[in-house]
């Protein structure tokens, strides 16, 4: 109550924020007179001023007011635009680090250039992420023509683009592209071996365009790069044909909330039968009980035309919340395959993890962030915790005229239906467009079948039929047009009424059910309604819809019987849409814990990745990199070493002895070196030893020295991190077990991930001295490199500057069997790594 009574007489918080942005947008206004007065070729040299300035030291805060206001006259000269008041308001928010929740129509392509401009004047580039390829492309080469006209380079980064291209959109000032390629390309670069291979450069600011879309419903899902495993595709096959034999709630459980499947112990003891297995639970065959519920999994929650579509002999995932194909896209650990195996095409071989982060991670490492969208205030709490986000609300152009009908509930789908196909009929004969949305592929088409039926007109656009996106979207506002559409979250696309539309309401919105997400909804109904327009919106349901299904149906449905609805009859009532609105609350509470659960989870391997990928850096640009073998040389030679220092007062036993000298003939190869018929050599001439080794190497390669000690640590690290992001990833997947034992799940991740991560770095080391030790140098002629096959074993090779001559470097291969552990240290059996 008293909240009530501070908000009528100060305002609400973002009113009383909005109060203190107006004084800068009322200086910009006084600085266009003075703009106006400029030639065109006057708007470069200013920028060139000012960046002349921020590199002195200069604040760009400072310069904020001259450059929006030359910004705005750029856009009236180059795009015919000029920016609103409330326009400039959301780039001030912009600049700021903040969220500004802007509604559909209200121009914010054009409020992002105001921020992209003054934040591009510190050289380090300025980032605009978006949700799609179109909208990158098309959004640079429009907002561009301003860019240029202001003398500053923009470039956009595309699906398929190669390096070169990419480098020199990111040496731009300004930088277009969707969150994935960004994403993708930080990873990448942090797979390359050399400084001039890295395309990102620096993540100085970045605006993130429908970032809900892209920080929070794409947030579940880390971007991975992953190369084949070894592991056989028939296990798919032969997985898929048992699923058949078992019955649901017999031998498994579903949870269709938490989207798990589970067994009963008749459901074990059957699969044991089955696979003719004594436990299914003993270590060696936990393989077969992850494969058997990942197939369930695909068969019991994972539905053809709704989460993936089977096209060209591929399993494509289709984007739950907007619809979208994502070829290229796989689900993880194992499910593809077990929906390849299911849908009968060719299984693909399963991936490991070579390199992954995600979203929340990634934009988190930009110096400054800010994002924009329609619909961010009903999920402020989570952008604040997790992105330090705080959300703004700006105020339309003009006031907001679309009428939204409260919900229509019914009994079942078929009356549901039945209702929307006369709804858009009745519509449609009376020549107002009609935007119906759906939150599936089969939906959108059993509308569009009923339709048919009633032989009314229509387009579909869903995952199925993406090509003609924008052009369709554009269209939706004609006279008579029925548009049906899966999700239209980041569509990015304006509807523009046609003529005589206004004077029929507008663009109507048919919402087909209630998406999990409030902000989903929104997302629809925002369609309509831009920049004044009118417009109406309205959803149906019914009671079997999942939402009301999974997390409201009882208490609804009482509430239908206690008001004495019939069948075929809907009701309009607001405590039916304030219970459904709950229904919302829970899930979009639930989403947020697992976000969270997963950012916890990557929060530990973040830390972790930070220090690699700075050691790697460190690696690709040092010209000293003799000092940290050097270092390795102590710490590899310590560690070794420590079993003798460990042992009692008697002194180490002979046992010991033998295991830490193989050791060290198996890491440094003393015996070329050294006499050690003798017994363990004491640990200063090992030290001095290995040193000799490596003052050898350094000889043979002469300047290739460094560039070899390059190669060898970035491939140990490489290789090694691979394997341990691999175990780190098995390590998550039996950790909630440890609940069980009244231990934290996380805190015994954190510290296993910390005892496997300290081990890591110290098998890199290793890694790196036993490659260095046992390597050979031998010089062959160009002309002989050119007829005679490269050796398999070859590691790296380089020309020197002369070009008459080539070095390849080769590591020492003694004669080994086909199933013994491979020499060069990769843990694999030689016939599967350099005896391939």
């Amino acid at each position: 109550m008293f909240g009530g009574i501070a908000k009528k007489m100060f305002g609400s918080k973002n009113e009383r924020f909005l109060k203190t942005v107006w004084p800068m947008v009322e200086t910009i206004n006084g600085l266009e007179p003075q703009m106006q007065e400029l030639e065109d070729a006057d708007f470069p040299a200013k920028i060139n001023q000012w960046r002349e300035e921020v590199a002195q030291g200069r604040s760009v805060d400072e310069l904020l007011p001259q450059v929006f206001a030359l910004v705005r006259e750029a856009g009236k000269r180059a795009l015919e635009m000029r920016h609103f008041d409330v326009q400039l308001m959301g780039g001030i928010i912009l600049h700021q680090g903040r969220i500004a929740e802007m509604k559909t129509g209200e121009g914010k392509t054009l409020v992002a250039t105001l921020p992209l401009v003054l934040n591009a004047l510190s050289g380090k580039g300025a980032h605009l992420v978006t949700v799609n390829d179109y909208l990158a492309r098309r959004d640079a080469e429009w907002m561009g023509q301003l860019y240029n006209f202001l003398g500053l380079s923009v470039g956009s980064i595309m699906h398929g683009m190669t390096d070169e291209e990419r480098k020199a959109a990111y040496a731009a000032d300004i930088t277009y592209g969707t969150n994935n390629e960004f994403g993708f390309d930080y990873l990448r670069d942090h797979m390359k071996f050399y400084a001039d291979q890295l395309v990102q450069g620096e993540l100085h600011f970045a605006i993130v365009d429908e970032v809900d879309s892209i920080l929070i419903d794409e947030a579940r899902t880390p971007l991975i790069i992953s190369g084949p495993a070894e592991d056989s595709t028939a296990m798919y096959k032969r997985i898929n044909t048992i699923v058949p034999q078992l019955k649901r709630d017999r031998d498994f459980n579903v949870d269709e909330k938490a989207k798990t499947v589970t067994f009963t112990e008749d459901g074990v003891a059957r699969c044991e039968q089955i696979l003719g297995l004594e436990n299914l639970f003993d270590a060696q065959n936990i393989h077969f009980q992850h494969h058997i519920l990942q197939a369930l999994k695909a068969h019991e929650l994972f539905t053809r035309d709704d989460d993936y579509i089977v096209k060209d002999g591929q399993v494509i995932i289709v984007d739950e919340f907007t619809g979208r194909l994502m070829p290229g896209r796989r689900f993880s650990d194992g499910l593809h395959q077990a929906l390849e195996a299911k849908e009968g095409v060719k299984v693909e071989a399963e991936n490991q993890t070579l390199a992954q982060i995600t979203f929340q991670n990634f934009f988190r490492m930009y110096d400054k962030l800010s994002g924009m969208t329609g619909t961010a205030d009903t999920e402020a709490v989570e952008f604040n915790q997790i992105y330090n986000l705080e959300v703004s609300v700006i105020p339309t152009h003009k006031p907001m005229v679309r009428e939204d009908f409260s919900d229509v509930v019914y009994r079942t789908q078929q009356e549901k239906y039945e209702a929307i196909a006369q709804e858009i009929s009745d519509l449609y004969t009376k020549g107002q467009p009609v935007l119906v949305g759906t939150t599936s592929i089969d939906k959108s088409e059993l509308i569009s079948n009923l339709l048919k039926k009633r032989k009314v007109p229509h387009e579909v656009l869903n995952a199925k039929h993406h090509e003609k996106e924008a052009e369709i979207v554009a269209g939706a506002g004609e006279r008579g047009k029925v548009t049906i559409a899966t999700n239209m979250a980041g569509r990015g696309t304006d509807i523009v009424l046609g003529d005589g539309v206004r004077e029929l309401g507008g663009l109507h919105i048919l919402g087909t059910e209630r998406h999990e997400s409030r902000r989903i909804d929104n997302q629809l109904r925002g369609r309509s309604g831009r920049q004044g327009d009118p417009g109406s919106s309205r959803f149906y349901l019914a009671l079997d819809d999942d939402l009301l299904r999974l997390f409201g149906s009882d208490r609804i449905s009482g509430l239908m019987q206690k008001l004495g609805v019939e069948e075929g009859q809907a009701i309009e009532n607001k405590m039916i849409s304030r219970a459904i609105e709950n229904a919302q609350r829970r899930v979009e509470a639930h989403n947020f814990d697992i976000r969270k659960q997963l950012l916890e989870y990557d929060d530990v391997m973040n830390q972790q990745r930070e220090v690699i990928y700075t050691q790697r850096r460190e690696i690709m640009a040092s010209d000293d990199l003799e000092s940290m073998i050097d270092e390795f040389v102590d710490e590899v030679v310590d560690v070794i070493y420590q079993p003798v220092h460990m042992a009692d007062k008697e002194g180490p036993d002979q046992e010991t002895l033998d295991m830490v000298q193989a050791q060290l003939e198996d890491v440094f190869g003393l015996k070329r070196w050294l006499d050690t018929s003798a017994g363990l050599p004491d640990q200063e001439t090992t030290r001095e030893t290995v040193r000799k080794i490596l003052a050898h190497l350094k000889e043979e390669a002469g300047e290739h020295y460094l560039e070899i000690l390059r190669f060898f640590l970035l491939e140990s690290l490489d290789r090694i991190w691979k394997e341990h992001l691999l175990t780190m990833d098995h390590l998550k997947e039996g950790i909630g077990l440890r609940g069980y034992g009244q231990k934290d799940p996380k805190q015994e991740y954190k510290r296993e991930g910390f005892e496997l991560f300290q081990d890591m770095l110290f098998r890199i080391k290793e890694s790196t001295l036993k490659a260095l030790s046992h390597l050979r140098l031998q010089r062959v002629a160009e002309e002989e490199l050119k007829h005679k096959e490269q050796p398999q074993d070859l590691n790296y090779s380089g020309a020197d500057e002369s070009g008459e001559a080539q070095k390849t470097y080769k590591r020492e291969q003694p004669k080994v069997g086909r199933n013994d552990p491979c020499p060069c240290g990769s843990g694999k059996k030689y016939k599967r790594c350099c005896g391939q």
